[in-house]
């Protein structure tokens, strides 16, 4: 399995300064879209939240069926946090099965709605080490 990284265009993602006795997690989102072909991946700007807090980010796809193993094999939530690698934290595919990193397992789930074609990564007991961009990616075979 191998993520598509390099066929993406994105905008900036404008973002206010917060200072760490705020005690404020910023969550930030890949902006705009991220196109494959005639794929297209939507998720919002930024999300905001406290440590602790529960974290819901939902990712449309345009153009593919979720379910259709042949236009879509699966869709990926990746995490970049500043100066850090690029980190996989789980995939979601066209059947339903899900595959994710051992060590995030307890904090982040993903789920799908088939009806709106949507992928969901939830997050829970998220900490200031959790600060990160965060993507939604298509999967590839």
């Amino acid at each position: 399995q191998h993520l598509l990284y390099s066929s993406f265009h994105h905008s900036t993602c404008s973002t206010n300064m917060f200072t760490p006795a705020s005690l404020l997690l910023l969550l930030l989102l890949a902006a705009a879209s991220y196109v494959f072909c005639a794929t297209e991946l939507i998720q919002p700007d930024s999300v905001l939240i406290k440590p602790g807090e529960p974290l819901t980010i939902t990712c449309t796809v345009s153009g593919a069926s979720i379910t259709d193993s042949s236009s879509h094999y699966g869709t990926a939530w990746i995490r970049h946090p500043a100066g850090k690698a690029l980190e996989w934290i789980n995939s979601i595919y066209s059947d339903g099965s899900i595959n994710a990193k051992d060590s995030l397992k307890s904090k982040f789930t993903v789920s799908r709605d088939t009806s709106r074609n949507t992928i969901t990564l939830q997050g829970q007991n998220l900490q200031a080490e959790d600060t990160a961009v965060y993507y939604c990616a298509r999967d590839s075979h």
